[in-house]
């Protein structure tokens, strides 16, 4: 049964996603994937008289590979993103309109790097469908960590989650595409990020309006989503390895996590100004503070790693591989990722 809360939170809420769902539509700009897809390079496979894929063909660095791939495994997901935000918003009324806008814009994303990975043969068709089998297969819950156990316990949980993850998803998408250095790729996954930006304005405002109505409970989701903070990405199969390898070509850090999606949120909605937490709330305000200080903590000590491992690289004249990353990735794991 849904919480009475929340129920009445959605009612209290949905003219404020009536209003800012009304300007996300005002300042959206529609595009078209198939305007990002150079189709001249495409050629047939081997099912049609073509020749199937080869390591030689791929243009993109091995960063930007694994951080192509690992983006549209997420963007694959939406099946599970969308379960889930339906059954914590409803379909009815503004709720369900949001659901449904904002599926079908996401939906878009899935497609256009996906077509852009395979015209351009950046990397194995077939690999790529088998991990995205797997990964819809493995489905996805916010609410959820790494070893199954339940975190989301209300409406809040949810809109604060997507919060931070749009955000994050946006800066990936953005330096994926600068770390492509392919004007194509970069001109696609800006657009992406485009969207996902203004996807997270959505969610951050109608959060911003949730602290104000109910402020305690708004701020015990706020603790319990960045202490157990997961990016979607996590159920992507060697999830850790590849992340730090994204970590180390500079798409995806500590550092930027802290910097670009941690503490502009917090910011923008006043968390260590504000007044009107109290008891246990209160509490779990200044234990955030004691989370950024950790998360500072993970920043230093990863840009150290780091460093010790492009030295070794420039010294070698070998470059970091995949399996190397999972031998070390102790010291370079991304810290609550």
């Amino acid at each position: 049964m849904p919480d009475p809360q929340d129920l009445d939170l959605l009612r209290e809420l949905e003219p404020v996603v009536e209003k800012y769902m009304n300007r996300h539509l005002s300042v959206h700009k529609a595009w078209n994937p198939h305007d990002y897809i150079p189709w001249s390079d495409g050629k047939n496979f081997y099912a049609l008289g073509g020749q199937d894929w080869e390591p030689g063909q791929t243009k993109l660095t091995d960063v930007a590979q694994v951080a192509m791939v690992q983006n549209l495994m997420t963007e694959d997901n939406l099946p599970s993103y969308h379960r889930e935000i339906a059954m914590s918003f409803g379909m009815d009324g503004a709720w369900g309109e949001w659901v449904n806008r904002w599926t079908a814009e996401e939906n878009r994303h899935g497609i256009a790097l996906r077509d852009y990975l395979v015209v351009t043969r950046a990397v194995d068709p077939i690999e790529l469908e088998k991990l995205r089998l797997e990964v819809v297969n493995r489905g996805f819950s916010p609410g959820q960590n790494q070893q199954g156990d339940l975190l989301a316990e209300n409406l809040f949980d949810s809109v604060v989650y997507v919060t931070f993850q749009e955000l994050a998803t946006r800066v990936s998408h953005r330096n994926t595409g600068k770390a492509c250095n392919e004007p194509i790729a970069d001109q696609l996954l800006a657009k992406i990020s485009q969207d996902e930006n203004l996807h997270m304005i959505f969610y951050r405002d109608v959060s911003e309006a949730g602290l104000e109505i109910a402020p305690n409970r708004a701020m015990h989701a706020l603790h319990r989503v960045l202490r157990n903070f997961k990016m979607p990405g996590f159920s992507v199969p060697e999830f850790r390895r590849k992340a730090v390898m994204i970590a180390v070509g500079g798409v995806y850090d500590p550092r930027i996590h802290l910097d670009e999606v941690v503490m502009p949120v917090l910011k923008k909605w006043r968390i260590f100004e504000r007044e009107d937490f109290s008891g246990q709330a209160a509490r779990e305000r200044d234990d955030l503070a004691v989370l950024i200080k950790e998360l500072e903590a993970s920043c230093d000590k990863f840009e150290i790693s780091k460093h010790r491992q492009l030295e070794r690289e420039a010294r070698t004249g070998k470059k970091i591989t995949a399996m190397e990353l999972h031998r070390t990735e102790g010291t370079l794991s991304l810290s609550r990722r």
